[in-house]
């Protein structure tokens, strides 16, 4: 078949094209426009009267002497010392993510390996088990961790999390070890390597970009939580998310909204930038049930 027979109708590289701007125009446009509207005041953000007033930025012109400010950014980081929270959730997300990984791959290396048949019912437990609505499970810790008196502490949280997060873990996990062929272990044995060198030196290099795939799933859980965060942190060690939802105010509070603007902005280019940083090892997990014997 020639070249030519094998190009697309020009109609409908067009539509092909056309349908990938818009549908990346409506992806971005809300970040874009929350970044946009996170330089403006309170009252051209949510400008009722104009909505052009936070293109033009006339309030902020009017209250700061130009049409962009830093003080919703000042008001966060500085004034309410969201950097703390940041601080607080990078903690959060290392502990879990290094604790995830390290159950995980363990677990999911022996159980694909393993010949037992209970094999498969723990696979289906931990299942039903991330199945669940995660705020279900952490009724359950409530009361011990208020005997204890250890509520309101990130370590207490960090384990909650993992236990929430590691039936995913072990199921994702799992599923990338079933597709590297036994024989790569049975090779590193013959030339006098045990079980465990086996997976440490030939295994996990090779499947090293499912590694990865899986811990960014579980950052980007303890990352974005909110639930079980709002519920088990002391107001001194919120992560980031709750105390965005903190910014807005209660019905008994007066809240910041441009704080609350500001903090989901700094929140939220993180997290593009890693996952940019990743996308080759994203791309590679995600395919590697390519890998064949």
């Amino acid at each position: 078949m020639s070249v030519k027979a094998q190009r697309r109708p020009l109609g409908l590289q067009l539509a092909i094209i056309g349908f990938v701007v818009l549908w990346f125009i409506l992806a971005a446009f809300p970040f874009i426009w929350t970044v946009w509207g996170s330089f403006k005041v309170e009252l051209d953000f949510f400008s009722i009267a104009d909505w052009t007033n936070v293109l033009t930025g006339e309030r902020t012109r009017a209250a700061y002497g130009r049409p962009f400010t830093g003080a919703g950014y000042n008001g966060s980081w500085v004034q309410e010392e969201f950097w703390r929270n940041v601080l607080n959730t990078l903690i959060v997300c290392f502990f879990v993510v290094c604790t995830s990984l390290t159950i995980g791959t363990l677990g999911g290396y022996a159980l694909s390996r393993s010949s037992y048949r209970y094999t498969f019912w723990l696979l289906i437990a931990a299942l039903i088990f991330r199945a669940m609505p995660p705020i279900t499970l952490v009724a359950g810790y409530m009361l011990p961790f208020f005997e204890w008196n250890v509520w309101g502490i990130l370590p207490t949280t960090i384990i909650v999390l993992v236990a929430i997060n590691q039936p995913f873990t072990l199921w994702m996990l799992h599923s990338f070890f079933q597709k590297i062929p036994k024989e790569l272990d049975e090779s590193a044995k013959v030339d006098g390597c045990t079980q465990f060198q086996a997976f440490r030196h030939v295994i996990i290099p090779v499947m090293w970009p499912g590694v990865i795939t899986t811990g960014l799933f579980s950052f980007l859980l303890a990352y974005n939580d909110f639930a079980v965060t709002s519920m088990l942190l002391s107001e001194s060690n919120r992560t980031m998310v709750p105390e965005i939802a903190a910014y807005l105010g209660t019905t008994y509070t007066e809240g910041n909204v441009m704080f609350a603007v500001a903090a989901v902005v700094s929140a939220t280019v993180p997290l593009f930038i890693l996952v940019m940083f990743f996308q080759r090892q994203i791309v590679s997990g995600l395919t590697a049930g390519a890998v064949k014997g």
